[in-house]
């Protein structure tokens, strides 16, 4: 091996040293404040009071997560938001791929003026007033249907679906047609099949939407049983509740526990949706990159 080879080994040697240390580095930074949250949690009174948590957690303690998994109100919330997630997943899934499907078909009548309306409402909408007006007028004011139906589609997701769907060969559905399969059966038997990375990719953009929706429970829902957890957890950390747990646990350190509680529902709310995510991960890039090749 000559010596211009052995240099440019090295070179790349360490230039991908370099990479890996910029890839940890940024990895670090984006997982610093969740490891901040969690070591907060986790930590005893006195650790959190004279300020020596960082990014682990010192004199292990697990009494804010028992103060507020103890509470029947976030069980409550929990199965709330769990099934707004599953339920609005499933059907912005249904419509999102069944609007993308019928408009990435060339043959359609109209699919440009369906299309640009649709894209229309990407940049321009009624604003918030007017929804909450047509949400209360149509009677889900206050019901679950509220924090999925009027978002079910979004068209950036559609966007990307559509084109997927415009990338496949068409001597696949030609050759389907020709067997006798109806447009239903070429999606549900050919397409679906073939698409599984850009529905678990669309899947997860939707779930994760649905379970950190906030605003949304904020303006339709007002019975506290139906709080979800994000609406939960603003009702702890800026109300009283949190104040009383932390005064009955600690007597004269209420700032203190304060801190660790609002830590500990933050975790609480974070983590079930964190846990989802590595079973769709290898998914994910596959299915962004199918579905944004070309516009």
């Amino acid at each position: 091996m000559s010596v211009r080879r052995i240099r440019k080994k090295k070179k790349l040697t360490i230039g991908s040293v370099i990479l890996y240390l910029l890839i940890i580095l940024l990895a670090f930074i984006c997982l610093y404040p969740f490891l901040n949250v969690l070591s907060y949690s986790l930590s005893g009174y006195n650790a959190v009071l004279s300020g020596r948590v960082t990014f682990y957690p010192i004199d292990l303690d697990f009494g804010a997560y028992k103060e507020i998994l103890a509470r029947s109100q976030i069980w409550l919330s929990m199965r709330t938001t769990v099934l707004i997630t599953l339920m609005g997943t499933a059907t912005s899934l249904f419509l999102t791929t069944l609007a993308a499907y019928a408009l990435s078909r060339k043959d359609l009548p109209g699919k440009k003026f369906i299309s640009g309306m649709i894209l229309f409402t990407m940049y321009f909408s009624g604003g918030m007033i007017p929804t909450f007006m047509v949400v209360r007028g149509v009677g889900l004011y206050d019901t679950l249907g509220a924090l999925f139906i009027p978002q079910a589609i979004s068209v950036f997701n559609f966007i990307i679906m559509r084109t997927f769907f415009r990338e496949m060969p068409e001597s696949l559905e030609e050759a389907a047609k020709i067997d006798g399969a109806s447009d239903l059966q070429v999606l549900t038997r050919i397409i679906l099949p073939l698409s599984l990375a850009i529905i678990a990719t669309m899947g997860l953009f939707y779930a994760v939407g649905y379970w950190n929706s906030y605003f949304d429970a904020l303006l339709y829902i007002q019975n506290p049983d139906k709080f979800t957890l994000q609406l939960r957890l603003r009702s702890l950390l800026f109300g009283e509740e949190l104040n009383n747990s932390a005064a009955s646990l600690e007597g004269g350190g209420t700032q203190v526990m304060t801190q660790s509680l609002k830590m500990a529902t933050v975790a609480v709310s974070t983590i079930p949706i964190l846990i989802v995510y590595p079973w769709l991960q290898k998914y994910f890039v596959k299915g962004v990159m199918l579905g944004s090749i070309k516009g």
